[in-house]
């Protein structure tokens, strides 16, 4: 068993699991409440959920991968720069937003760049 791959396949459940549930609450219902059109607001609301599917996607390769044999580099990798990329899309638009303190306001890449991190080091 691979204990990083482990590492990573947990917290990126984990991930999936905050971004399913508090999520939910805020940013999604907010945005529900919006005055804009419903086709507007299904879209908004569809587009979350692609990336949940997306987080218990990732979640899910990683925690195989870290009981397959042999398993090779390649996916892992991939996911870990996928999410690398998530969290750096987190960062940029905080910084962007508010400065230090949108870091702080758009936590999401806390989460997301420890699992590239271990995903990555899992393939070492």
């Amino acid at each position: 068993m691979n204990s990083l791959m482990l590492a990573s396949g947990v917290l990126a459940a984990v991930t999936a699991l905050v971004h399913l549930v508090a999520g939910q609450i805020d940013p999604v219902r907010p945005l529900l409440a919006a005055p804009m059109t419903e086709t507007s607001k299904r879209t908004l609301h569809a587009c979350w959920h692609l990336v949940s599917v997306d987080l218990v996607l990732a979640a899910a390769v990683l925690l195989y991968l870290a009981w397959a044999k042999d398993a090779g580099a390649a996916v892992p990798r991939l996911i870990a720069i996928h999410l690398l990329a998530y969290g750096l899309v987190f960062i940029v638009t905080g910084l962007a937003s508010a400065g230090p303190r949108g870091l702080v306001r758009l936590p999401q890449w806390a989460l997301l760049l420890p699992v590239a991190i271990l995903a990555w080091a899992g393939t070492v």
